[in-house]
């Protein structure tokens, strides 16, 4: 085939978007102003674009913007023997826990989960401890940007937040700063995408963001309303007035919804648990 095109025709759309740029924006509001007129130009896709205002936005943002609040770590306390946290870490599916010893503010070390397999192997006595990996400590002010930068230099996944005065506040992997820039990361542990409503031992459901609510209705026999929204994240995303943050939580309808992942834009999955009698009949509240 005889290409007729010309080099000028040839420019890689990077070269129009560094042309584009030489505009010289003065100030982040401008910078992206730019950004978004090179996606109607169609020299970024929606993808690129949601990434490079995802960068921009890690600089702004600190630790305690997304890490899982204290209620919401699941730990492991030094002194329980294997028979019973192994079913909560199956349960669980985190590949990595905080290792306690008596309460949360006492963190002792990372235990991952991948170093149990040592338990069912080696038939010598399961000693914990020797097993922990060192945990690192980080205030809640800490930039994501320079956090970023410190989990691929100390090759660390997680890091517990701590206030002021030296308490643990929280978690942070590196899975939740680099989901600030490209969304939602799926792993070997989430659920297959057909599998949209999953119950678990404790009746409680898992539910995604996706799900038609309808079809939530019919698995737990509710009746959420569906004239104004058509997916459980949208019924919920209504309920906060906001995009909420994982570990938020909001109770209507006589059950209470937890988020369980969430990135800026949009909410990925939750936990929903029927409220008992008595607090299915109290006001419907939010609750961080």
């Amino acid at each position: 085939m005889d290409d007729s095109s010309t080099p000028q025709q040839k420019v890689s759309w990077l070269e129009r978007l560094t042309h584009f740029l030489l505009r010289e924006p003065e100030n982040r509001g401008e910078l992206i102003e730019v950004l978004h007129s090179a996606f109607e130009r169609h020299l970024l896709d929606s993808d690129a674009l949601a990434m490079i205002e995802g960068v921009l936005n890690v600089g702004d943002m600190q630790v305690r913007d997304v890490m899982v609040p204290r209620a919401q770590m699941d730990v492991i306390d030094i002194d329980t023997p294997p028979s019973e946290f192994i079913p909560f870490v199956i349960e669980t599916a985190h590949s990595r826990f905080p290792v306690v010893d008596g309460d949360k503010d006492n963190v002792i070390g990372i235990l991952l989960a991948k170093d149990l397999l040592r338990y069912y192997a080696v038939d010598v006595d399961f000693n914990m401890r020797d097993m922990l990996r060192p945990v690192v400590f980080i205030p809640e002010a800490k930039r994501l940007n320079v956090l970023l930068k410190d989990f691929r230099n100390n090759r660390n996944h997680m890091a517990i937040v701590v206030d002021e005065y030296g308490g643990v506040s929280g978690l942070v992997t590196i899975e939740d700063v680099m989901e600030q820039i490209v969304g939602d990361i799926e792993d070997e542990y989430d659920d297959d995408e057909e599998d949209n409503i999953i119950a678990d031992r404790r009746g409680r459901w898992r539910v995604k963001g996706e799900t038609e609510i309808a079809d939530l209705n019919e698995a737990l026999e509710a009746r959420f309303a569906d004239d104004e929204f058509d997916t459980v994240a949208g019924l919920v995303i209504g309920q906060f007035g906001r995009v909420p943050k994982r570990g938020e939580t909001v109770a209507f309808d006589g059950y209470q919804f937890q988020v369980l992942r969430a990135d800026s834009r949009r909410v990925h999955s939750l936990q929903v648990e029927r409220l008992p009698e008595r607090s299915a009949r109290e006001p419907d509240e939010v609750a961080d």
